[in-house]
């Protein structure tokens, strides 16, 4: 099992190639760097139960600054994909709009 501290630095490595993908509008492939990202978040809890010792100053420091900097990553990626959400949620509600117009008036068609 790897230490929780090789896991921290793994999922920075998964939060910046996130910011990458955002940055491409590559919403695919945004999804599975998450999926991923929620793998790691996993295999650190178990990790965490299962240390026998506590961090030392050192990795401690280096724990925070993996921490800091994913959360700069969280903020460049909502840059990005609020407003792709925002559109599609308006794409999607005219489309529900769009289907109960036809169904309260018996409009047939695509």
């Amino acid at each position: 099992m790897a230490s929780p501290l090789s896991l921290f630095e793994s999922m920075s490595v998964v939060s910046a190639t996130m910011v990458e993908a955002a940055r491409a509008n590559d919403w695919d492939r945004l999804v599975t760097l998450e999926r991923e990202m929620a793998a790691l978040r996993n295999e650190i809890l178990h990790a965490a139960a299962a240390a026998q010792a506590p961090l030392d100053a050192a990795e401690a420091v280096r724990k925070a600054e993996l921490i800091a900097a994913m959360l700069e990553d969280d903020v460049e990626i909502r840059k990005h994909v609020e407003p792709w959400l925002g559109s599609v949620r308006k794409l999607l509600s005219g489309t529900a709009r769009d289907r109960a117009v036809r169904a309260a008036y018996g409009a047939f068609g695509p």
